[in-house]
């Protein structure tokens, strides 16, 4: 194994999404470490910091901290960056809004499909690993789509694929 290099998967994200974790990242290394220094430096005051709640509350935040900071310089690094520009409608494919229908009951639904790091259900972004996102990868307009869901099985038919 001595030549084996070792190959990092490549993190699929929308430009959005890939700033949005960029402008934590700069924040965190800026603000959020001057906040837990200041923390640090006030707990001090306090005395002995074999005994000190305070001090030892603020290493723990400062390690959390750290923690996401490497975190989200790895997912920036990994990033690979899908361009609007880039994306082709006519199939599902990470970035594409989606509209459909559920067969059953007639409701519509429009998504997003970004990557799992991306994903905000509530901003009707979901990711493209979730039950819902894999059933739709790959499927064009006018496709049904089954899909797991706590309730049991839905069908979707997809009505229009677009860049958001």
């Amino acid at each position: 194994m001595g030549n084996a290099k070792i190959v990092e998967e490549q993190i699929t994200m929308t430009r959005e999404g890939f700033e949005k974790l960029k402008s934590e990242l700069v924040r965190l290394r800026s603000e959020g470490r001057m906040e837990i220094g200041r923390q640090l430096e006030e707990a001090r005051g306090f005395g002995d910091l074999s005994e000190n709640a305070e001090y030892h509350a603020a290493k723990e935040a400062q390690a959390k901290m750290e923690s996401r900071i490497l975190w989200l310089e790895a997912q920036l690094g990994k990033a690979k960056v899908i361009d609007a520009k880039d994306l082709d409608t006519s199939r599902v494919t990470l970035g594409t809004t989606v509209e459909m229908v559920d067969l059953e009951n007639q409701k519509a639904f429009v998504y997003t499909i970004v990557g799992s790091e991306e994903s905000d259900p509530a901003q009707l972004r979901i990711s493209s690993a979730s039950p819902v996102g894999q059933a739709l990868m790959g499927a064009e307009v006018g496709n049904e789509v089954l899909v797991r869901a706590p309730k049991g099985v839905r069908k979707l038919k997809i009505t229009r694929i677009s860049i958001p």
